[in-house]
């Protein structure tokens, strides 16, 4: 539950050039099958596009899935534009194929969770649930 004590909103995009989205398609309907409202931006996104889809639906988590390595490029942006737009109560997180080395720097960025591709549906509802549990009201 959100601070509305309604449903928890979830925005999952894939950004850049990246045309895998298996992954995120099963992500997003475990998420929805865990009772949350989930919004996908389906391929080739930018990161404005996507902070701004999650500023106007008000999500309470923005996840972004990459395999194309543009990882420290892509989340650093959409940080920025979060904060630009004072929206950085909505929760990062990511997901794919991210090196370890680069996990620590994104999460000293502000990411809250990285998700890689071997992460059990099951963990990945909790984890999403404990995040706004952790995050409080807003």
């Amino acid at each position: 539950m959100n601070h509305e004590g309604g449903m928890i909103r979830v925005l999952i995009a894939k950004v850049g050039l990246d045309g895998h989205d298996r992954g995120v398609k099963i992500v997003a309907r475990c998420l929805r099958d865990a009772g949350m409202d989930v919004i996908y931006t389906g391929l080739h996104r930018s990161p404005e596009e996507v902070v701004e889809a999650a500023v106007q639906e008000d999500v309470d988590i923005l996840g972004i899935s990459l395999l194309s390595g543009a990882h420290m490029t892509v989340f650093p942006r959409v940080m920025a534009l979060l904060k630009e737009k004072d929206a950085e109560d909505i929760i990062v997180v990511g997901g794919g194929v991210i090196p370890d080395d680069d996990v620590i720097a994104l999460r000293e960025i502000g990411v809250r969770e990285i998700l890689l591709q071997d992460t059990p549906p099951d963990a990945i509802v909790a984890s999403m649930r404990r995040l706004v549990r952790e995050r409080g009201p807003r």
